[in-house]
């Protein structure tokens, strides 16, 4: 699939001509005045109390200074740039994937006739190992139609799967189901982060960086990926 938006990559390379141009001028200039400034203060210094050679290496060396700051910053901006490119290219050879992000959302299809559903891949996300987790799986409208008991996990990222079914072992219709995370450590909470699979429709780049547009209508940012498949 193309891209959304590719005249970003253009921009990416380097500044423009033009801006380039104007602080090739601005810095020309800036050296010109100051240099006529310098002679001109020379030629009117007080005879009885000329400029010491300390002022004068003083001054000097602001003006060199000055000009390697513009220098640094150019070269900077440049860097930033050419990383941004990279790291766009980088993101589109992602296209097609299924990348594993945050998100709550688990979407089910009807089965084939006399088979069962398709199992439904997702992931927990802990800061540190928790003794017990549970995950509630509920229908849109809040009902809590499965709950699964995941035991302990490590910390990092935990694989967990569901088979599309209820608590009574029935295959739920096809639709789109959220699931909650409760997770504790001898009886203190653990922050869990819900994880789920979905496919790389097109990548973007804005005024935050790269995203990755996914299949499911979200966006998320490279930073975000966890997994791809």
């Amino acid at each position: 699939m193309a891209l959304s938006d590719t005249s970003s990559i253009s921009g990416l390379n380097a500044p423009t001509a033009a801006n380039s141009n104007n602080n090739n001028v601005s810095s020309a200039d800036s050296e010109q005045r100051f240099l006529k400034l310098l002679v001109t203060q020379l030629n009117n210094q007080d005879p009885l109390n000329p400029m010491q050679n300390a002022e004068l290496t003083s001054q000097l060396a602001q003006m060199s200074t000055v000009s390697g700051i513009e220098k640094l910053n150019a070269t900077l901006s440049g860097l930033v740039n050419q990383s941004g490119a990279n790291q766009l290219l980088q993101a589109t050879s992602l296209i097609g994937y299924n990348v594993l992000s945050p998100g709550d959302v688990l979407t089910t299809k009807k089965p084939e006739d006399g088979k069962d559903p398709a199992t439904q891949a997702f992931a927990v996300q802990l800061p540190g190992t928790a003794a017990d987790v549970e995950i509630k799986i509920v229908d849109s409208t809040g009902k809590v139609i499965r709950t699964l008991d995941a035991g302990a996990m490590k910390e990092g990222v935990n694989a967990v799967t569901w088979d599309g079914k209820d608590d009574l072992g029935v295959a739920v219709p096809p639709g789109a189901y959220r699931f909650t995370v409760d997770a504790s450590n001898n009886g203190t909470a653990v922050k869990a982060t819900a994880l789920t699979f979905s496919q790389v429709a097109a990548v973007k780049q804005g005024a935050d960086g790269v995203t990755l547009e996914l299949a499911s209508g979200s966006s998320i940012g490279l930073g975000d990926v966890r997994l791809f498949l």
